[in-house]
């Protein structure tokens, strides 16, 4: 029988690997860290130790929303605001 979190890791997955298309660094560089991550952990099995991986994984979701909503200010104020001297 699979998994019953299995569904949960793969969407943990998806959500990542499509934020992860504005990081910084370039979207390559952020699926190579995202797949060595998830390649890392594919062996664990105990239950509490997957939700708290899974946690792990959305805190990550907040910090890159928080990351790409901040460079959007940056720009945004940038544009409309007279540089501070």
């Amino acid at each position: 029988m699979a998994n019953p979190l299995r569904g949960e890791v793969i969407r943990l997955y998806k959500n990542l690997l499509y934020l992860g298309r504005e990081y910084p660094q370039g979207a390559a560089f952020f699926r190579e860290r995202l797949k060595s991550a998830f390649m890392k952990n594919k062996d664990v099995t105990d239950p509490d130790k997957i939700k708290k991986l899974l946690a792990r994984g959305d805190f990550v979701i907040k910090e890159l929303e928080a990351l790409y909503f901040l460079r959007k200010y940056r720009a945004m104020k940038k544009r409309y605001y007279e540089p501070e001297k």
